[in-house]
C-alpha cells in the first residue's frame, strides 16, 4: 500500500503520495498542491524541498555520510583517481581498465582551447579576480564550439561534457598565468589530468617542470572531495539555468558565478584568513572565547556545515592530506600547528560539541593549497575546476529526466495591493 500524507486546508481533506528513494528521507509529492488548494508551500532556501530526483550523490548530514553512486567518499579519495570518479559520476558505474584509459584519453585530447580565447584574457585587467575571468571565458565557450550546443542531441551533450571537464583546468591555469604576467602553457598530453594542470599553472617555458607525486596526489584527492555535493547552491543554479534549455557552457558559467559567493565556494579562503588572524596556537583560547561571545562579530570559519551535523567525512581525508603535503614539501608552517590545536580544542569544548561545530573540508583545504603555492584568489577557481564534473553530470541527468520542467519557484507576496497610477505632477 502506497503511503500518503494527509493535509487539511480550509476544511478540505487532501491526500498526497509519499515517494521513497533508495535511501534517505521520504518525499511528499506536492506537485498538485497548488492546483488543488490554490495555496503555495513556503520553504525559504528550499531546505525541506526536493527539487529533483537524482542518482548521483547521497548525503546523510546527521551521520556524516557522503556517497557518489553508492561509494563512500573516503574510499574514493583514498583508492580512486579524479578521472575514475568523473567517469563514475557521468556514467553510473566505475570504469574497467579499458574504459578508464579510453575516457582519460578522450579528456586529454580536449584539453586545448581555441587559440582566439587567449585574446579574451587580454581584455581583463591584470588584477582581475580569477573567478571573474572564469565566469566570462567559460560563458564564451559556446561562441567557439557550436557543434556541441544542441542539448537534444545525446552525442553533442557528451562532447560538450567532455570539453568542459577537459578545458576548465586549462582556462583556470590561464587565469592564474595572466594574473602573474607569465605566458600561457599549452597542455602536455603525456601527463595526467591533475599533473597537467599543475604544470600549466606553475611551469614556465624556459625549463622543464617536474610534477611532485605527493602534490599531484593531494590535488587529485582535493578534486575528488569537491567533485559533487548533491543539490547545493551552485548545482541548483546549473540545473535551474539548464531547465530553460540554455546551452551547457552557459549553465556551467552560471554555476561558477554562484560558487563565487563567500558562503559557498569561498569558505576555504575565509578559513585560511582566520588561521592567519589567529597566528599562533597560544592565541587560540582568545579567539574561541570571541567565537562564543554573541556580541562579537568574530566567527570560527571552517567549522560546521549547512548539511553535516556530524564530522564532515571529507575533513578526515583532508587532515591526512595536509600531513603528506607538508612532509613532501618540507613545509614548516605555524598555520598547520594552529589548525591542529584549534581542531583539538574545539572538539573537546562542550560549546562546540553541543552545537555540533566540527571542522569541515574547508578548514584544511586552504592550508594545503597555500602550501602548494596557490594564492587565495585561486582557491574558489580550484573548487570550480573540481565541481565542473558534478555540474556536468547533474546537467546531463536533468536533461534526460522526463519529469523535468523549467524552474519556476513561487513566492509569498508582501508588497502593496493593486493601486492606481498618479501622474508625477500630482505626487
Amino acid at each position: 500500500m502506497t503511503a500518503t500524507a494527509k493535509v487539511n486546508l480550509d476544511g478540505k481533506d487532501l491526500d498526497y503520495p509519499v515517494m521513497s528513494g533508495s535511501v534517505g528521507p521520504d518525499v511528499v509529492d506536492i506537485r498538485k498542491f497548488y492546483a488543488q488548494t490554490g495555496a503555495f508551500t513556503y520553504d525559504p532556501g528550499f531546505t525541506s524541498t526536493a527539487s529533483c530526483q537524482s542518482a548521483l550523490t547521497y548525503i546523510d548530514g546527521d551521520e556524516g555520510v557522503l556517497l557518489h553512486r553508492g561509494y563512500p567518499i573516503g574510499e574514493l579519495a583514498e583508492q580512486s583517481s579524479f578521472m575514475e570518479v568523473a567517469y563514475l559520476l557521468l556514467n553510473g558505474e566505475l570504469p574497467s581498465a579499458d574504459e578508464l584509459k579510453g575516457f582519460s584519453t578522450t579528456i586529454t585530447r580536449h584539453t586545448m582551447v581555441h587559440e582566439q580565447l587567449a585574446a579574451f584574457f587580454r581584455g581583463f585587467r591584470r588584477d582581475a579576480h580569477p573567478m571573474a575571468i572564469m565566469c566570462g571565458v567559460v560563458g564564451a565557450l559556446s561562441a567557439f564550439y557550436h557543434d556541441s550546443t544542441d542539448i537534444h542531441d545525446p552525442v553533442q551533450r557528451t562532447i560538450a561534457s567532455h570539453r568542459l571537464i577537459a578545458k576548465i583546468p586549462t582556462i583556470a591555469a590561464m587565469a592564474y598565468k595572466y594574473s602573474v604576467g607569465q605566458p600561457f602553457l599549452y597542455p602536455d598530453n603525456s601527463l595526467s589530468y591533475t599533473g597537467n594542470f599543475l604544470r600549466m599553472t606553475f611551469g614556465v617555458p624556459a625549463e622543464q617542470y617536474e610534477v611532485n607525486p605527493a602534490v599531484e596526489k593531494a590535488m587529485d584527492r582535493i578534486f575528488i572531495l569537491h567533485a559533487d555535493h548533491e543539490q547545493n547552491a551552485s548545482t541548483s543554479t546549473v540545473r535551474l539555468a539548464g531547465s530553460s534549455g540554455a546551452n551547457p557552457f552557459a549553465c556551467i558559467a552560471a554555476g561558477i558565478a554562484c560558487l563565487w559567493g563567500p558562503a559557498h565556494g569561498g569558505a576555504n579562503e575565509a578559513a585560511l584568513n582566520m588561521l592567519r588572524e589567529i597566528g599562533t596556537p597560544e592565541r587560540i583560547p582568545e579567539f574561541i572565547a570571541r567565537a562564543k561571545d554573541k556580541n562579537d562579530p568574530f566567527r570560527l570559519m571552517g567549522f560546521g556545515h549547512r548539511v553535516y551535523k556530524n564530522y564532515d567525512p571529507r575533513a578526515t581525508v583532508m587532515q591526512k592530506t595536509v600531513r603528506e603535503v607538508f612532509d613532501a614539501l618540507k613545509v614548516n608552517d605555524p598555520l598547520f600547528d594552529t589548525a591542529l590545536r584549534l581542531e583539538e580544542l574545539a572538539l573537546s569544548d562542550p560549546y562546540f560539541i553541543e552545537k555540533k561545530l566540527f571542522p569541515n573540508v574547508d578548514f584544511y583545504s586552504g592550508v594545503i593549497l597555500s602550501a602548494i603555492g596557490f594564492p587565495t584568489e585561486m582557491f574558489t577557481v580550484l573548487f570550480a575546476l573540481a565541481r565542473t564534473v558534478g555540474w556536468v553530470a547533474q546537467w546531463n541527468e536533468m536533461i534526460t529526466d522526463p519529469d523535468q520542467k523549467i524552474g519556476r519557484p513561487r513566492q509569498l507576496y508582501t508588497g502593496p495591493t493593486q493601486r492606481s497610477y498618479v501622474p508625477v505632477g500630482q505626487r
